[in-house]
């Protein structure tokens, strides 16, 4: 039976792939600065392999961060019992933001400097992610409506 990588092993696998995608580096060429394959970097990524303290420093100097960043918004062994909802939605924003759409959809809606059609995009996604939701709904026979 397999065992599940640590959340803390995925969540520092994620910042190291969320940095890697910002800075638009492969996962061949950071494996060619760390001297590793990019099958390992793959590994270091989805937490499947545990990053060890010296070659996070590495990691680190390469990716232009400090080690600490690693561990922004990790989560916590004993998280408040308040917190469950709170740190499952800030572990969606870091795992979508690890993706190229995320990081890809990011960039480009930082650069609209006008608030209103801003606005506008935000409220096009969430009418379109309505629509998805509410088709969904009708496909598994649910009551469409909320």
């Amino acid at each position: 039976m397999k065992k599940a990588p640590d959340p803390i092993d995925r969540h520092v696998g994620s910042r190291v792939r969320m940095q890697r995608i910002l800075m638009k580096m492969s996962q061949e060429k950071l494996g060619e600065a760390l001297g590793l394959t990019f099958q390992q970097v793959q590994k270091y990524e989805k937490g499947t392999n545990r990053i060890g303290a010296s070659r996070l420093q590495q990691i680190s100097k390469t990716l232009n961060v400090p080690p600490s960043f690693f561990f922004e918004g990790a989560p916590t062994a004993q998280p408040a019992a308040d917190g469950f909802a709170e740190e499952s939605s800030s572990q969606y924003v870091v795992d979508f933001l690890s993706t190229a759409e995320g990081l890809h959809l990011n960039r480009a809606f930082a650069r609209i400097k006008d608030a209103k059609v801003r606005k506008r995009v935000i409220d096009l996604i969430v009418t379109l992610a309505d629509q998805d939701e509410a088709a969904k709904e009708a496909d598994a026979g649910e009551p469409v409506g909320k």
